[in-house]
Order: structure tokens, then sequence, then C-alpha cells
């Protein structure tokens, strides 16, 4: 039985942001009975828009908190052992996962994204369009956000679900770090191509350090072809606008020619349709930020900890985050101990396995002598240091006691 809970001051949030932390921090928020309004900067929602990603076991053992589990485990595909490769065609090392914890799923953004949406609908979770916020004013009693419109909302508390762009970070800490550009531009679609084998049936996801250029793949599940992505170093980052004027026909040249020398790679994009593929002129991730929170106003997800796509990580740590500050404030009833004690309890863990994905972008962006050494090193790496155990039970293995009472941060700083 869980310990009772103490009388909350906070009864309701506004949440700036209406991506995938933004709906998960409204539900969540809900389950700890406190009310939530969602603001969103564009003036659509996003159905139909954004690439392909993982959700990966610990981020469906977050959404599972919220109710979700049924609904996400119905969209997409589940990812199957992960294969490192040579850009040769050969397995350098291969990931099985591990037996006690539910498998990772691939799925567009786009249907996580009517997933939320449609639980928001059914709670009564009211999110606004055209939202975009360009201020906040702190009150003994509140805060209120202003918004370009000439609009403005009052609430307990504002919660930044903003993304790398945050307008939350900056109101929190004028000098708080900007995202960082990784040096990489990522460009993904499918193919008619249809791979051999059990990669062909979509049991296996692979990832290959090419010649040139980094590229990764995995068989439809239904047998009609394959998903790819390729990550390309580019020094300077370009701007959506410069993308879109090259065409896509450009860049699915651009990429052809990166991975000629590559295998399956060369195959794969030789049947790949420029009509769907999708840009991402910006991989990004954000530094440390100082300062998680002031006065009324906390970060959540990829405004606060946005680790480079190399992790595979960024939405399902979002998710938990969003899922553990609900928990906080359900909990401890001074929103400011909440937030130290939400600080305290996810910065450590992200900013862990942000360490360890730069480390691989850094391996992305790599030379060739670089990634030749790799090829040489990674099969030894993958039976020692890099074992699945060591490497994913860590990551993959955490979950939330949604449970057990959140009590303040101690003396050390960390939440007990």
């Amino acid at each position: 039985m869980s310990a009772p809970r103490t009388a909350r001051t906070v009864k309701k949030a506004l949440v700036i942001g209406g991506g995938i932390a933004g709906p998960v921090m409204a539900l969540a928020l809900r389950k700890a009975g406190i009310e939530a309004e969602v603001f969103e900067a564009y003036e659509t929602s996003a159905e139909g828009i954004g690439g392909t990603f993982m959700i990966a076991p610990n981020g469906l053992g977050a959404l599972a908190v919220v109710g979700l589990e049924a609904e996400v485990g119905r969209i997409g595909q589940p990812v199957g052992p992960m294969v490192i490769e040579d850009g040769k065609g050969g397995a350098l090392a291969e990931f099985a996962g591990l037996p006690d914890l539910p498998r990772g799923r691939l799925m567009r953004r786009a249907e996580l994204y009517e997933v939320l949406r449609r639980r928001l609908r059914e709670t009564g979770v009211e999110v606004r369009h055209g939202k975009r916020l360009v201020g906040a004013e702190e009150g003994a009693d509140g805060i209120t956000a202003h918004f370009a419109d000439g609009g403005s909302a009052t609430g307990d508390l504002l919660i930044g679900c903003d993304g790398t762009g945050s307008t939350v970070r900056t109101l929190i800490d004028p000098a708080a770090p900007a995202a960082q550009y990784t040096g990489l531009l990522g460009i993904g679609g499918y193919s008619a191509y249809r791979l051999p084998g059990r990669a062909g049936r979509g049991e296996t996801v692979h990832f290959a350090n090419g010649a040139r250029a980094f590229f990764g793949y995995w068989g439809l599940a239904d047998g009609s072809g394959t998903a790819w992505f390729s990550n390309i170093p580019q020094p300077e980052p370009l701007t959506q606008e410069q993308v879109r004027e090259a065409g896509m026909a450009e860049w699915l040249r651009r990429c052809r020619e990166l991975h000629a020398d590559d295998l399956p790679a060369r195959d794969v994009l030789r049947q790949a349709d420029p009509a769907t593929m999708e840009t991402f002129p910006r991989l990004e991730i954000m530094p440390s930020v100082p300062h998680w929170y002031r006065g009324r106003m906390v970060l959540v997800g990829d405004s606060v900890h946005a680790p480079s796509n190399s992790s595979g990580q960024g939405a399902s740590l979002a998710v938990e985050s969003a899922v553990e500050l609900a928990r906080c404030l359900r909990d401890l009833p001074d929103h400011t101990a909440a937030f130290a004690a939400y600080e305290a309890m996810r910065r450590p863990r992200v900013e862990k396995i942000a360490a360890d994905a730069a480390r691989t972008n850094s391996q992305k962006a790599s030379g060739p002598v670089a990634r030749m050494l790799f090829r040489v090193v990674a099969p030894i790496a993958m039976k020692t240091f890099m074992s699945p155990e060591k490497m994913l039970r860590p990551v993959h293995g955490y979950r939330i006691d949604w449970e057990r009472r959140v009590v303040p941060v101690g003396r050390a700083g960390r939440a007990a």
C-alpha cells in the first residue's frame, strides 16, 4: 500500500508544447490529480508529420503508467536484435536485447502523436493551437503565460515541453545554453528493396558505419520493403529552406554517392523512393543545462535533456521525465521541493545517456581511419565492456514505480 499523500497547493499546470512530452506530461498530471492545459505554437496539429523513431523498453514502461501500453503496442513494429555491421554486409556483433524486458517498438512519430491526441480528447485535456509563448509573469499565487496572439493563461505552474528551441528555457535562464548542432544531417525514407532472410521479415535492425556515412535499415514487418536512414557528415548546418530547395531527388543522389561502396546500403538506396523521404537538417543535442527550474517554471524533455539520435532514447527519456515530474508534484506540496526532487532524480540519468550517445555521434562523423579502427575493435568490445547486459540494462531496464512516494531531496542533493 502506498503512503498517504500530502495536501497539494498545485492544482493547475500550463504545459507549453504539444509534441510528445507535452501530452504525456498532461496525462501524467491528470493521473496525479492535477489539471493540465496544453499550448502548442503551431496553428495546426501534427498528424502525418515526422519521421520514424524507436520507443525503447523504458519508454514503453513510462507510457504504460499513463495507460497507453495497449494502444502503443498496436502501432509500429517490434524491435528485434540490433546488428552492428561493417558496411560491407558483414556483422560485427549483435545485441539480442534482454529476455526479461519487452521489445522496443519502431514507429512513425505521427502514429504515437495520434494515440496521444486521442487519449487527451478522451480525458478532456484541451490543446490550444496557435499559442506561441513570448513571456511569463509570476505572482504570489500563480503564473500567467503570454502568447504572441495577445492571449494569456494563468495556472499554478508553467511546464516547458517545447523542445530544443525552448522559450521556457530562456525565461528560466536567459544565459542558458542553446542546442548544439552535431555535425550530422539526417535523411530517411523507404525502399522497395526486400532484404533476404530474417531481416526481410522485419526481425532485425541493422546499423553500419559505411565508408563515408552511417547507415541504418530494417525490413518492414509486412515484407513490402525496407525502411532506411543515413546520418551524413555536414560541417555547416543547413536551414530547412536550403534542404527543401535542393529537393529530395538531389538528397537521394547524394546518399547513393556516399554509400556507393556500402552493402546493402547501395542496393537499398537504388530502389529508394524520394517521395517517401524526409530530411532533418539539424540533428541536435542539448548540453548540460545549469537551471532546470526557477520560481514556478520547470523544463521537461528535449527542452532540457535532448541526447543525440544515436542514443535511441530521446522520446523515451522525455516521457520518463514527464511521469516522474508528475509523481514529484503529486507527493510534495511545495512546487520548489517537487522541482528539486525531480531534477535530482533525473539529471544523473539523462546526462550519462547523453554523454554515451555523444561518443557514438563522434564515430558517425569520423573519418575513414577511425571507421576502420571501429570495425577492428567493435567485435571485442561487444563481448566485454559493451555487452548487452552492461549496455542495455541500466538504460532499458529503468522502471517508474508510480505508487512509491517521493520524498524531498536530502542533504546529498538526491531524492530519497
